[in-house]
């Protein structure tokens, strides 16, 4: 059995995964940063990353209302762990959560900041399965070969396993990791439940710069999970 080398937590191989793709939504988006400012002014930096935050959480809980149980994130830093460590809170309360952590090969967080490398930590510890799509524990990210896909293995395969993508992903933002996996989940006929930076900007515009506020906002978002067959 292979383990974390974060936490020591068990991961098994992506190919063995059982999930019900019809109840599975996995989560993808942008690192923070490449989270730009309310109004290019620093000083609202940490308001702008909150209010992503909360439009992020609050998708996920539209999704859960609409009977989705099972969550893959992706554990890269920004909206993926973000997702990740609010599932796990989630969890507690509504025991018909699962989370699913997915990486794309056991080194994936070699070079994470220390305070992602904790909240990975946390997370995996408070996961309920931990997958890689790599199995090789030796394998390292490079341009070319076998190491070259291992983001877009990972990024597939989450598609694959579900049924609806939930994604921070700005306009404009063609060479990501995030738009390769909306991208991949159009042409699969996946329910996309998308938003982006300048959504945040609209939200704030409405609710101000209180987080309090900016959270009972998001209570009128639509819930695109309506549409979901």
């Amino acid at each position: 059995m292979l383990k974390s080398l974060i936490s020591g937590m068990p991961v098994g191989s992506a190919k063995e995964l059982a999930c019900d793709r019809g109840r599975t939504v996995c989560i993808t988006g942008h690192r923070e940063k490449n989270i730009l400012p309310y109004r290019g002014d620093p000083v609202f930096s940490d308001i702008t990353v909150g209010a992503v935050k909360m439009m992020l959480y609050r998708y996920i809980d539209m999704a859960a209302e609409r009977g989705y149980t099972d969550f893959i994130s992706g554990l890269a830093t920004g909206a993926d762990l973000w997702a990740a460590e609010y599932l796990v809170r989630k969890k507690q309360n509504d025991p018909r959560i699962r989370l699913i952590g997915a990486m794309p090969y056991l080194r994936h967080a070699e070079r994470f900041p220390r305070d992602y490398a904790e909240l990975l930590d946390y997370v995996e510890r408070n996961a309920d399965t931990l997958v890689t799509v790599n199995t090789d524990p030796d394998i390292v990210y490079g341009k070319q070969g076998e190491a070259a896909g291992l983001y877009r293995d990972r990024n597939y395969f989450m598609v694959d396993r579900s049924s609806a993508v939930i994604a921070f992903l700005n306009s404009g933002s063609f060479a990501s990791g995030t738009s390769q996996t909306v991208n991949y989940a159009y042409r699969n006929g996946r329910l996309i439940c998308r938003f982006g930076i300048d959504d945040v900007y609209a939200l704030i515009d409405r609710a101000g710069t209180d987080l309090r506020s900016i959270g009972r906002e998001t209570v009128f978002l639509n819930n695109v999970f309506d549409t979901a067959p």
